[in-house]
């Protein structure tokens, strides 16, 4: 079995390794999602200023229920469409997908393709 503390240390180098690459690309703002236990959250970060523009959470009391929970795929498509109506509303047409080092699958792509949708270029 995988010790606890070298998942956590690769689970950091992918972020980190993700996160660099990123940044060579180019200076757009960076739409960061993240998966707690309970929760998912997603908000549009200014790496220059180092500022959060736009934030939404599934745990905020005007996002919509869902049947299943607060981190099923449907949640995550819901967040998705919120986060992208609150940067337009923003003037934010243009974002770089950070996934935290997690694989693009499930709920992350539930997500970007509900932002995808909306109107967000990635």
């Amino acid at each position: 079995m995988i010790n606890k503390t070298k998942k956590n240390i690769n689970q950091k180098r992918r972020v980190s390794r993700s996160r660099f690459k990123l940044k060579q690309v180019g200076n757009r703002l960076r739409l960061v999602f993240t998966k707690s236990n309970r929760f998912l959250t997603a908000q549009v970060i200014d790496d220059i200023q180092g500022k959060t523009l736009v934030y939404a959470t599934t745990m905020a009391k005007d996002f919509p229920s869902h049947e299943n929970s607060k981190k099923s795929k449907s949640a995550a498509a819901a967040l998705g469409k919120v986060i992208a109506e609150k940067a337009k509303n923003s003037g934010i047409k243009q974002v770089m997908l950070d996934r935290s080092g997690m694989i693009y699958h499930g709920a992350i792509a539930a997500f970007a393709e509900s932002a995808r949708e909306e109107g967000l270029e990635f």
